[in-house]
């Protein structure tokens, strides 16, 4: 037999059946017929199994709804700790660039005035100027451009240099060749004059007289 659930899901209360079956018992039942009153304690019993069955039923019913509420809750519990903590570490981030002293406040920039006489009209307009924000990153690539058209230059002038040492190098190595090659023909015209001088021996002189007579061999 069908036994429908209270309104807070519970089945009924059993006591009514354990009622009746106390009363069973009772003298004003004493006069009863004997079958009619085991038919009616049968069904009495057969309504208090299903009773039992139904709350047992619902017991278990509620213990599982009991343990999805509970997981739900440790879920929701487990979500919370996991944003408090995400929330700690982002706290903690923030500060840690609160702090922060970023590089470019180390590098040495064009001064204010430098930057407003030098910088493109398009890098320093009203908008811009009033923009703490942005006319910094303006000065910092007004920087950049200028330190890399120097560095440019710095390599123009190196090679400029490279190419006047190897200019110089080679008029130097030019100007030794042509300093050996006098030097050997000095060498070589000095070997050759003592060669002819050696070659031809000077006359000798005869020695002449108070009278200009020559003496007689």
């Amino acid at each position: 037999m069908f036994t429908p659930p209270t309104d807070n899901g519970l089945p009924p209360s059993p006591d009514d059946v354990l009622d009746k079956l106390r009363d069973l018992s009772s003298p004003a039942f004493l006069q009863q017929d004997t079958a009619a009153m085991h038919i009616r304690a049968m069904a009495l019993v057969g309504r208090l199994k299903t009773l039992n069955r139904a709350a047992h039923n619902a017991t278990r019913l509620k213990k599982e709804e009991t343990a999805a509420a509970r997981q739900e809750m440790d879920q929701s519990d487990l979500n919370l700790q996991n944003l408090l903590y995400e929330k700690r570490h982002l706290e903690r981030e923030i500060e840690k660039c609160r702090q922060f002293a970023s590089i470019y406040q180390d590098i040495p920039l064009y001064t204010m005035q430098e930057f407003m006489q030098l910088a493109p009209e398009e890098s320093r307009t009203d908008e811009i100027l009033a923009d703490d924000h942005q006319l910094m990153i303006n000065r910092l690539n007004f920087e950049l451009a200028e330190r890399q058209r120097l560095e440019r230059k710095r390599k123009e002038l190196a090679q400029k240099k490279d190419d006047l040492l190897k200019e110089s190098k080679a008029k130097s190595a030019t100007v030794d060749n042509v300093k050996s090659q006098i030097d050997l023909l000095y060498k070589t015209a000095t070997d050759i004059q003592k060669k002819v001088d050696e070659l031809v021996q000077p006359k000798p002189i005869i020695p002449t007289q108070p009278n200009g007579v020559q003496p007689t061999s």
